[in-house]
């Protein structure tokens, strides 16, 4: 007698990322309460399961939910507001001066495309880093996506907080929140070591601990980074973290591009992970982070898009990319991060990253987090290698269906749950009434 099931997925291939790294020809996932019940060849499950709903996608290849690990979703409303500047030039006089406007409104907005941007290109998940967070959240919860988010603490007022103190009341709140939550969860995040002085780091660590969850912030993005803490406090970037006592397996850090070999010894000891964003690095100049030297010592790395003000773009296919092709660039060894490794940070370390096991691969009790690339495209024939596929021939256009939580969220250009028509006019909107305020 087939177990009744609630989904069945079926597919020419299907890329697993399990421990054996499998790839099924013909194959199938079966769906039930959310989670994957099995996964394997199509006549096999087919005739062990009767679903309520089967899903043929045909010629297309079926792989984990993209996880992106660091972002700020409402900063699309500043796509294209500021671009080709210095890191600084950028960020002091261009954006924090814009942020200032926000308003929870204008957050909410910001991340309901966000989300939209994200599923359309395969992510399901993503970690949050910014201001009035529970809009984001609402956001995330409006488009049935998963995510971890976190309230921006500073050392200088906010457009939610006037002091560190009030935003870490916030990030508790939100902890109250979200708790419980089955897709959405809280993180601590302190905006980095130059923004927030060692108090506030040590108060957002305690936090974190606390709340056995996810502390992140940036940290060794730009190039003057460790000689403004060699002055300030007679050590490099890492090594100052670690003197405080805030690295760790729940601290995860972005960026890490001007990290050293004695900085990633560090990183290795405490277990610390890393949310890598090789295109905002790119394009902000700030350089190219040591990603196979921390994959030799074993450093977890994830992908991040960082927000679309610095990159323009939340795309994880060109994330993966991007990724392979800078490290082979700067390392000049064509396999430096080859296409399997870009395909796990984007996956497998993504999750572990947040602090999720159950996301990043196609295995039994795993999320049913899903995302369907058609091998009808021009780019995607002939189809002999699926990681090479994805890494450097996708762009992530060849998305045609995402699902999070068991739930069809994306198919072919909509979104059940949101008129984005309707939500592109609004958002359009209030990124023109922002910009024309900016001092």
């Amino acid at each position: 007698m087939p177990t009744p099931c609630d989904t069945l997925v079926t597919a020419s291939h299907i890329l697993t990322q399990n421990a054996a790294r499998e790839i099924v020809t013909d194959g199938a996932v079966a769906i039930s309460g959310g989670r994957i019940a099995a996964v394997g060849p199509r006549a096999e499950l087919a005739a062990a399961y009767a679903p309520a709903e089967t899903v043929s996608m045909g010629q297309a290849l079926i792989l984990p939910g993209l996880v992106n690990a660091h972002t700020h979703a409402a900063m699309t409303l500043f796509r294209g507001l500021a671009d080709d500047l210095p890191i600084a030039d950028w960020l002091h006089n261009h954006i924090w001066p814009v942020e200032r406007l926000l308003t929870p409104e204008a957050v909410y907005l910001g991340s309901l495309v966000a989300c939209a941007e994200m599923l359309a290109s395969g992510t399901t998940c993503f970690a949050d880093l910014y201001f009035f967070s529970d809009q984001t959240a609402r956001a995330a919860d409006a488009f049935g996506m998963r995510a971890v988010v976190g309230e921006g603490v500073l050392d200088f007022p906010t457009p939610s907080a006037k002091t560190p103190a009030e935003a870490l009341d916030l990030s508790r709140a939100l902890f109250d929140h979200l708790r419980g939550h089955p897709r959405l969860s809280a993180m601590v995040v302190a905006h980095s070591p130059y923004a927030a002085s060692d108090a506030t780091l040590a108060a957002c660590a305690d936090l974190a601990r606390r709340e056995n969850a996810v502390f992140t912030l940036h940290a060794a993005e730009g190039v003057t980074e460790n000689a403004d803490s060699l002055k300030k406090t007679g050590k490099r970037v890492i090594p100052h973290l670690h003197s405080l006592g805030i690295l760790g397996e729940n601290c995860l850090l972005a960026h890490c591009v001007h990290t050293d070999a004695a900085d990633l010894d560090i990183l290795a000891a405490t277990g610390t992970r890393v949310a890598h964003c090789p295109r905002s690095n790119a394009k902000l100049a700030s350089g190219t982070a040591p990603v196979p030297a921390m994959r030799q010592r074993g450093i977890p790395v994830g992908l991040g898009t960082d927000g679309a003000a610095s990159n323009n773009t939340l795309n994880l296919f060109a994330e993966m990319n991007g990724a392979s092709l800078t490290c082979k660039l700067a390392t000049g060894d064509p396999t430096a991060f080859p296409a399997r490794a870009a395909l796990d940070a984007a996956t497998l370390s993504g999750a572990v990253c947040l602090g999720i096991p159950d996301i990043g691969a196609i295995v039994p009790g795993g999320h049913a987090d899903l995302a369907v690339l058609s091998l009808a495209r021009p780019n995607m024939v002939p189809f002999f290698d699926a990681p090479s596929q994805v890494v450097y021939a996708a762009s992530g256009a060849e998305v045609v269906l995402t699902m999070a939580a068991g739930r069809v969220v994306y198919r072919d250009g909509r979104f059940p749950d949101m008129d984005v028509a309707a939500l592109f006019r609004e958002a359009r909107d209030m990124a023109v009434s922002l910009a024309a305020k900016r001092p």
